[in-house]
């Protein structure tokens, strides 16, 4: 991986920055960057929880990340929250994430717009406030980025685990700790509790990176772990709120390159709906995912949720159903029920995204509608699907 550019050495960085048109520098390549877009708002703190209401954000780990906004409860509001005292950088909300002085971790994460660019140099930023609560404070946090999506269920510092084959039969797991393209610089403690403190650095993309995680990924004895007077001992470790996430790419304005831009690759997806679009027209979201039978919708879903959004957007008049499908396990009551609250689910995300509901209806039809067979997985894989009915133009 690239070597991270320290963050005292920023100022040439800026300067570059600077340099570049306002359209290069204004195509934040990750979606909800603020935290801004929900699903509800949170209610409560659960150590074992999972962060699933936050659009376009996950945690990666069994590491149970944190929503906050104005509009939460006790436990998770702002600026006064169970874990702290904090306002907004910007906007109305923000997450918070163990980094910790033990091994205990946390970690956000989230698919950019686009893959990067190999070649381009890019530079990313986000803030984070110590909660006064924390026993400590630590340095590295940063921001890795990687082709795949990282998934594993620890909760202590995310490694890069690959698997080595040995001989035929007999495999081996090796761990490594990750490199964050971009980490805070180890002699700056981020130890504010106040005021927004920026971690920002540049890389240079291989090519390919279309996963951030943000975090720390360094054991506690290289974190350069500080205890403070001013701290209330009250969690057990360090404890960061994080929000205003950026990643722009430096040269991307100007480079010759034929390579779409994030907006070009939204509008294609729309047309390969919108040059067939007629009344009584039926399509399938590829992309819409839900946990495991449930009807909660899943953070992968969010581009090809952006992309109806904008068809719907660019055609006004357009009304349409949504239709909800399941494979053929379960009885005929259960994936009726499952298949209609999955596609109310995705309306309720249309209509909160500023779609008026008159627009938009749902209907579930259960195993009813099979498209292939359910003998194999395969198979069930494509029954279960969401679609959308075009009712009027």
């Amino acid at each position: 991986m690239c070597k991270p550019i320290p963050f005292l050495s920023l100022l040439s960085v800026f300067s570059l920055a600077a340099a570049q048109t306002p359209s290069a520098l204004s195509s934040n390549l990750v979606f909800n960057p603020s935290f801004e877009d929900y699903r509800e708002c949170p209610r409560r703190i659960d150590a074992l929880g999972h962060l699933t209401i936050v659009d376009a954000w996950y945690q990666p780990t069994e590491g149970s990340a944190d929503y906050y906004n104005v509009c939460g409860s006790r436990e998770c509001g702002v600026p006064h929250n169970k874990l702290g005292i904090q306002d907004a950088h910007r906007g109305k909300g923000f997450c918070g994430i163990y980094c910790s002085k033990t091994d205990y971790r946390e970690y956000l994460q989230t698919e950019l717009r686009e893959p990067l660019r190999a070649g381009e140099m890019y530079l990313v930023s986000f803030y984070v406030s110590l909660s006064e609560y924390s026993s400590g404070a630590v340095a590295t946090i940063g921001a890795l980025f990687t082709n795949d999506r990282i998934s594993d269920t620890v909760r202590s510092v995310l490694m890069d685990k690959r698997v080595r084959q040995l001989a035929p039969g007999i495999s081996q797991t090796v761990a490594s700790y990750f490199e964050p393209q971009v980490v805070n610089d180890f002699d700056r403690v981020l130890d504010d509790t106040k005021a927004w403190m920026s971690v920002s650095g540049v890389f240079t993309a291989h090519g390919g990176e279309r996963f951030m995680t943000i975090g720390n990924f360094f054991p506690a004895s290289q974190s350069n772990v500080v205890d403070l007077d001013s701290l209330t001992y009250l969690l057990p470790g360090a404890y960061y709120y994080i929000d205003d996430v950026s990643v722009t790419c430096l040269g991307c304005g100007n480079s010759q390159k034929n390579v779409p831009d994030s907006s070009v690759a939204v509008k294609d997806d729309m047309a390969s709906f919108a040059d067939t679009l007629k009344v009584g027209s039926t399509f399938v979201l590829h992309n819409i995912f839900f946990d495991y039978d449930k009807a909660v919708l899943l953070q992968q879903s969010y581009k090809e949720l952006h992309t109806l959004l904008g068809l719907l957007q660019s055609h006004p008049t357009m009304k349409i159903e949504i239709a909800g499908h399941t494979d053929g396990h379960g009885s005929v009551e259960y994936n009726q029920r499952l298949s209609e609250n999955r596609a109310r689910s995705v309306v309720d995300y249309l209509v909160s995204h500023g779609i008026d509901a008159r627009r938009l209806s749902f209907k579930g039809y259960g195993k009813s509608h099979p498209i292939a067979t359910n003998a194999t997985e395969e198979g069930r894989a494509k029954n279960r699907r969401v679609e959308f009915i075009v009712l009027g133009l």
